[in-house]
């Protein structure tokens, strides 16, 4: 499974975060949802979704929750709940027991703010962050010997946060240091050892939105070409970062949330789903590097926007509820491949798919339709920065300097390479 950290091009760090959270191996999620009355409370809710049909528990306690309340599915069907109680934050944990909810109060983080961290591969540990005014504490909230245990103090202001291998050992997240802010990657096997991870010049704000371990795909959102954008890299190529001109939509936000898992080595070739927000709603995009275009589908009725994960034979899975289907999981077949390219190279776009049949089972079914695309070039050899756009033709190697775009200056000096960040295959695992 791949998490991703949300971001917004107009709010970097307080996007909002998906409606449901789904376990690090996505046999379960949770989601905080609301009473049937009047008042409207809050409560937590536990899905089931390895099953042959998912279904929802609520983990209601004695009293309402606040809508800010973080939960966090783990692979045994427990859920961890974080509560701001005056000047610190509670940790406990709720499971279903019988009519009821069993609740165990693991312990408490006295700081200003708390933000949990996606599920950890394995999905028994959480972590969470707590920044501060000159640096950040990384906590494991559940999982250690007691607890609540502070892990690390990073310098600087910390946000998102990705795993990158799937031991739960490497996470990288967003550090802001003297206003700039970089990637960086903490090795927790070495007492959260920080190291580079994506630097693509000193000058820009860089940020990794998403990433799969097993292909070694990043996501990330730079102001690198003059202002945001999305590109994409490989984990331990000395590439450069590009920045495809089907991701940039002025007129919508385009935000991230899953990569096709299993593919190894072959990074071009995943599927990527977004959640596309815009003048006509939220829609569904799904892309590939090796496409030059965003394809564009309605997403199901009732989905929790932002959540989901792909199988590994490319199968995008959409949970939803709606006033008949409580809990249910729409189901939407992608091909693994690209068909055979079409002749000629044209500028991008997006491809409109149908309007889809309104899912009303718990588990619907719905086939994106198959659009022949033309493959991407590929990274050049010599480039930096590289903004992809119709006018890069399959058998020409992009130059270090682009054509410049109508919309955009970009008449910057040339950037330096992105930063090699450490090889999964390579991680340092001797002592120091």
């Amino acid at each position: 499974m791949t998490i991703c950290a949300s971001e917004d091009a107009s709010a970097l760090d307080s996007s909002p975060r998906a409606a449901l959270t789904l376990a690090a191996d996505g046999s379960y999620a949770a989601r905080l949802a609301r009473h049937d009355d009047a008042a409207g409370s809050w409560y937590p809710e536990r899905w089931t979704i390895s099953g042959p049909e998912p279904y929802a528990v609520p983990l209601a306690g004695s009293q309402p929750e606040e809508p800010d309340s973080a939960l966090l599915p783990l692979a045994d069907g427990r859920v961890v709940i974080v509560r701001r109680v005056a000047d610190r934050f509670t940790v406990s944990l709720l499971s279903p027991t019988g009519p009821g909810t069993q609740e165990v109060l693991v312990g408490a983080v006295a700081a200003r703010a708390l933000s949990l961290l996606p599920p950890a591969p394995g999905g028994t540990l959480g972590y969470a962050l707590a920044p501060g005014a000159e640096s950040t504490a990384l906590w494991r909230v559940h999982g250690g010997t007691g607890g609540p245990e502070r892990v690390a103090v990073v310098p600087g202001r910390c946000t998102g946060g990705v795993w990158l291998d799937h031991e739960g050992r490497l996470l990288a997240v967003d550090r802001e240091v003297a206003g700039r802010t970089k990637t960086v990657l903490l090795d927790l096997a070495r007492d959260a050892e920080i190291s580079p991870l994506l630097q693509i010049t000193e000058e820009s704000d860089d940020r990794l939105l998403l990433a799969d371990p097993d292909s070694g795909l990043l996501l990330v959102r730079s102001d690198a070409p003059g202002h945001d954008r999305l590109g994409w890299g490989v984990l331990g190529s000395s590439l450069p970062v590009r920045f495809p001109e089907c991701l940039r939509a002025p007129d919508m936000a385009v935000t991230p949330f899953a990569i096709q898992p299993g593919r190894a080595l072959l990074p071009e070739s995943c599927a990527v789903a977004f959640r596309l927000d815009g003048p006509a709603g939220t829609r569904l995009g799904v892309w590939r590097p090796s496409e030059r275009q965003l394809r564009q589908f309605p997403a199901p009725e009732g989905w929790l926007a932002g959540s989901g994960r792909w199988t590994p034979d490319g199968e995008l899975l959409l949970p939803y509820t709606t006033a008949a289907v409580s809990c249910g999981v729409a189901r939407m077949a992608v091909p693994l491949e690209p068909l055979e390219p079409v002749a000629g190279t044209e500028g991008p776009r997006t491809e409109e798919a149908p309007e889809a049949a309104v899912p009303t089972a718990g588990v619907a079914d719905a086939k994106l339709p198959e659009v022949a695309v033309p493959p991407d070039p590929g990274p050049p050899d010599g480039g930096e920065i590289v903004l992809e756009t119709g006018d890069n033709v399959a058998d020409s190697t992009a130059s270090p300097q682009p054509k410049p775009l109508d919309a955009e200056p970009l008449d910057l000096p040339p950037h330096p390479r992105m930063c090699r960040p450490v090889p999964l295959q390579q991680a340092p695992l001797a002592a120091r």
